[in-house]
């Protein structure tokens, strides 16, 4: 699939130098008597070949869309060029000549601020989307070791992520004083008067979101302004960002930097680094004012354009066709290693589990060497992922005391373990319970790339970002082997006919006419992008779910342990806030945020959509409920309502601009379960107050029982009594 890219103004790369000085500086300026037209909000489950929004309906409790309009943006007012002074000529003449080539010289904290930014982008006619990210070696971050993050993997991307945060530095901000958007008015970010603003270049549709400063951050100057849209960005789309109205610790206007001065002001000058990119930067001034920022107000503003379809789901498609197409109906080979009829977990016989298989089968390897930690992915010629041997992955299936004691074939469950954990996960009292309570065979694999098999590579990942691409590819192969393992469960002369899923009387206990898929945490994070790549799934319970990495980690307990060793090889937190966001370029291909908008709809080739429950912890410790959210903003998914009780949510309405869940229709849905913990921080923090939530969801009954209803008979039931959702503490 290739898409059309909307990129506008862009005719060739600009490689733009910096200087490791601050230019920003607080004083006053901009002119606030400009009158803008209205906002509108940006579509949420759109395609990248027809994205002309239909009108939304309006719900009491949830947020309101508005018609993008199909007419060009408007040409801002600019004033008659003049030539540039003496004084900010030599500002930007020194900024260049002090700095690596390829820089941006907007944000001159750092190389690759602002980012991201389409200044660090060149040509390429051969990517689907025309052009290649372009990080500049001399410009990356090192390690305290001197080891520079080597950029070759991520200039393979045909553009930036669609869901990594959007950072600058600007010096001395007042976050107070500057009123930053926050998630918690999330409506508040599509106000005229909003001072950081995202807009969507083509049709200036703007794009709800919240900014924060870095608060781990302690010395102000290494504190980074975060920007999170509040959706999934639309892919191969040029996004123009503003910053406006921004307030220093001083109490005054922040004041551009030299060389955004001269963008903004139309300050002529001799230097071919800026005129060539003049044009460019005019698309980013109109596309503003068509949002509702008048030009003479920006204190910063820049533009980056996302990536293509393809250049991030390609290689995953580009696998698994590969792969099915050699498997055909048939299974992979397998071997049963181990039948355990004693127990799973505690050596009695009242666990519930009547039978524990384990073996391991074969996948195709489309990494280098032997598929293990630390291989990539393996290019062929063409640049798409080459065949190299294959790999045994092993999997686990559990067959608990109602279904062995029964006289019926049993629904066949894949389950997602958790962070860096392993498929014998399966034997947890919650999927136990789930299976026995439910009449399912549960069955599982590990996900190679984030299992307990990949801690070491993780830890060295940290140590030296260089690696990230063995997670992120390695993740693509561990999704792989979750599609083979279903085929496994499925085919006729797969595990339907081992004697170890027969009873005795010759009958086999597995219904191999659906296959349904349950993780939690991590296992609803990849679960996301196994629905939107699977051929045989037909439906997923996400549990605790979430997407994009570099913004759950920062808010997840979790992290604390990997924090340890990511602080001290990247001191800098400035540097440390940046690499998070540029890891998910990386990580997109490998996880749920890259594919979220191809799971309930607009669906990948060969591939059919699919519907997903989304189940939610309030106030989770692990995975923070904002995520979910903009997954299900973006998918278009509907939530429960009421969300929250009264005064439970920070939010000024809860589930903002989500429709609101009619029970009456088979489709999709987000839950957010209340088992009476502490909402989570307003700022990027984990939360550490009360207790953490995040397991009990699964462990309540009712809870399963909707699970078993949504997956088995395809049927969403109101358990909640049309009130706020809570669980049972675990």
């Amino acid at each position: 699939m290739f898409d059309t890219v909307h990129r506008m103004g862009h005719g060739r790369a600009i490689a733009f130098t910096f200087a490791a000085v601050l230019v920003i500086a607080s004083c006053s300026g901009g002119d606030d008597s400009s009158s803008a037209p209205a906002t509108t909000l940006a579509p949420r489950a759109d395609t990248e070949v027809d994205r002309e929004q239909t009108d939304a309906t309006d719900d009491a409790e949830s947020g309101s869309s508005q018609p993008a309009t199909s007419e060009p943006p408007p040409e801002t007012t600019v004033r008659p060029s003049t030539p540039a002074d003496a004084v900010t000529l030599s500002t930007i003449e020194d900024a260049i000549a002090a700095a690596p080539e390829g820089c941006d010289p907007l944000d001159t904290r750092q190389c690759l601020l602002p980012f991201p930014s389409d200044a660090l982008t060149t040509d390429d006619p051969t990517s689907p989307s025309g052009f290649r990210v372009a990080f500049p070696m001399a410009g990356m971050p090192a390690n305290t070791e001197g080891v520079v993050v080597d950029p070759t993997d991520w200039n393979r991307n045909d553009g930036f992520s669609p869901n990594a945060s959007i950072l600058t530095y600007v010096a001395d901000l007042s976050p107070e004083a500057s009123n930053l958007p926050s998630w918690t008015d999330l409506e508040g970010s599509l106000q005229d008067q909003a001072t950081v603003v995202i807009v969507d270049t083509d049709t200036g549709v703007r794009v709800p979101l919240w900014a924060e400063p870095d608060v781990k951050a302690d010395n102000p100057a290494d504190r980074l302004l975060v920007i999170h849209p509040a959706i999934s960005l639309a892919p191969s789309t040029t996004y123009a960002v503003g910053l406006q109205g921004l307030v220093a610790n001083t109490g005054e206007l922040v004041e551009p930097s030299a060389t955004f001065e001269v963008f903004r002001d139309n300050l002529a000058t001799d230097v071919p680094q800026i005129e060539d990119r003049r044009e460019d930067m005019k698309m980013v001034f109109d596309a503003l004012a068509a949002g509702g920022v008048e030009r003479s107000n920006l204190q910063l503003a820049w533009s980056f354009t996302t990536a293509s379809t393809a250049g991030t789901t390609g290689r995953m498609v580009h696998m698994r066709d590969e792969t099915m197409v050699g498997l055909g109906t048939t299974t992979p080979e397998f071997t049963i290693t181990s039948v355990d009829e004693t127990t799973a977990v505690d050596e009695t016989d009242d666990d519930g589990i009547a039978r524990l298989v384990q073996g391991t089968y074969t996948v195709p390897n489309w990494l280098t060497g032997d598929g293990a930690p630390g291989n990539k992915m393996n290019y062929g010629a063409a640049g798409e992922p080459a065949l190299n041997g294959i790999v045994q992955s092993p999997f686990a299936c559990i067959i608990p005391d109602t279904v062995f004691e029964g006289t019926e074939p049993a629904n066949m469950v894949m389950y997602g373990h958790g962070l860096l954990g392993s498929h014998l996960e399966i034997d947890a009292g919650n999927v136990v319970a789930m299976a026995n309570e439910h009449y399912a065979i549960y069955c599982s694999t590990k996900w190679a790339g984030m299992s307990e098999d990949d801690i070491p590579n993780a830890i060295s990942t940290l140590q030296d970002l260089s690696n990230m691409a063995t997670i992120a590819d390695r993740l693509q192969q561990g999704v792989l082997n979750q599609i083979v393992l279903g085929r496994m469960m499925l085919a006729a002369n797969g595990l339907e006919v081992e004697p170890e899923f027969k009873r005795a009387d010759d009958s086999s206990m597995i219904d191999n006419s659906a296959l349904y898929f349950d993780g939690n945490s991590q296992g609803g994070i990849m679960g996301m992008m196994l629905a939107a790549v699977s051929q045989d799934i037909d439906r997923a319970v996400l549990g605790v779910v979430g997407m994009n990495y570099s913004m759950l980690l920062p808010r997840s307990v979790d992290f604390d342990t990997y924090e340890a060793v990511f602080i001290p090889a990247y001191e800098n937190p400035l540097e440390r806030e940046l690499l998070m966001s540029v890891m998910q370029m990386l990580w997109d291909s490998g996880e749920g945020a890259g594919y979220v908008r191809h799971v309930v709809s607009d669906p990948l080739p060969n591939t059919d959509a699919k519907n997903v429950l989304m189940h939610v912890a309030f106030g989770d410790w692990q995975v923070t409920e904002l995520s979910a959210m903009i997954a299900a903003r973006t998918m278009g998914i509907p939530i429960h309502r009421p969300v929250t009780a009264d005064g439970r949510s920070s939010e000024i309405r809860p589930g903002w601009d989500i429709d609101t869940l009619d029970y009456a229709t088979d489709t999709s849905a987000l839950i957010i379960w209340d088992s009476g913990s502490d909402p989570i921080p307003v700022e990027q923090l984990a939360p550490r107050s009360s207790r953490d939530p995040h397991a009990d969801p699964r462990n309540d009954i009712d809870v399963r029982r909707q699970k078993a209803a949504f997956l088995f008979d395809g049927e969403l039931i109101d358990i909640c009594n049309d009130q706020p959702c809570t669980a049972v503490p675990n």
